[in-house]
């Protein structure tokens, strides 16, 4: 028998036979034992001594909300000073000076080898290192009232984040060919302006993933900025428990207002990903969450 006789008598053998699905035993039971520690979990909470009522009466209370903005402002001046600071120190650790890239490496090793509580309070109690701040001829002031609570912790965090910010910019600028970079200067392009206009912008597709990581972690960071004073929300709900004995309430709304803003992040983070993603993958880039929507709609009008 020639072998196509005999690849269509193994199809047609395969053909009177049932397929049945392999049963996943394994994955069922992990599922339950999930769903019952969720529910285990949900009953507790559901359970617990806990007044929805005031968690309601505070989600919305002016001083929490003034501390929101506030952890907010703090956030965005310590990444926007964290990512400025991220892109100069990756590009002199990439120079072929020595002196520039040793300065550079040497500023990432101190900042990321301390606590972020640690630089807060040495940041804040700068003035007994240096009492007076002064710019010739231009400004001349004491720096106790200088570097306030808020400029203390937007300094702290924000030069910390520009050490891990660094390394991340120079993993990006890395992973851009460097034959492109002399393509550039082939035709007459200054290093900089290669890097600005040719290296960076690839760039990015490599850097937004781990900045928005960043910024979401830095958003929480900001809690620490309470140990110099600064009153952001997790202050001011310590600030009203602590008269109210409410503490689990307070703390929820706090959790609330963290993951709803947590929530635009991670959104404005996926949208700049699919920006930069653009014509760097042959794979087609997955839907927005929009775009499911009005396929479930079309799929829903189109079933009916």
């Amino acid at each position: 028998m020639s072998p196509l006789h005999q690849a269509e008598s193994a199809a047609m053998a395969g053909a009177d036979r049932e397929t049945v699905p392999r049963k996943h035993v394994g994955r069922w039971v992990a599922a339950v034992i999930v769903v019952l520690v969720v529910a285990w979990f949900a009953q507790s909470f559901a359970n617990a001594q806990i007044e929805w009522s005031v968690v309601r009466e505070y989600l919305a209370a002016p001083v929490l909300l003034k501390g929101l903005v506030l952890t907010l402002v703090l956030t965005v001046v310590a990444m926007v000073l964290g990512i400025v600071l991220g892109v100069v120190v990756a590009v002199m650790r990439l120079s072929k000076n020595p002196i520039t890239s040793g300065v550079a490496w040497v500023y990432v090793w101190i900042f990321r080898g301390t606590p972020v509580y640690l630089q807060l309070l040495m940041w804040f109690n700068l003035a007994l290192i240096f009492p007076v701040v002064s710019i010739p001829g231009i400004y001349t002031g004491r720096t106790v009232e200088l570097v306030t609570p808020f400029v203390a912790a937007a300094l702290g965090l924000g030069i910390n984040q520009g050490a891990y910010t660094s390394e991340v910019v120079r993993a990006g600028i890395l992973s851009v060919d460097e034959g492109q970079l002399e393509a550039a200067r082939a035709i007459g392009m200054t290093r900089l302006k290669a890097l600005r206009r040719i290296v960076l912008p690839q760039a990015m597709r490599v850097i937004i993933p781990p900045v928005g990581n960043e910024t979401i972690s830095m958003l929480k960071t900001t809690s620490l900025a309470s140990a110099v004073g600064v009153t952001e929300i997790v202050l001011e709900a310590q600030h009203i428990y602590f008269v109210n004995n409410r503490i689990m309430e307070l703390l929820i709304v706090c959790a609330i207002w963290y993951l709803a803003a947590v929530s635009v992040l991670s959104a404005l983070q996926f949208y700049l990903e699919r920006h930069y993603a653009r014509g760097a993958t042959s794979r087609a880039l997955p839907p927005t969450p929009l775009q499911r929507l009005r396929a479930a709609v079309l799929r829903q009008k189109a079933g009916a």
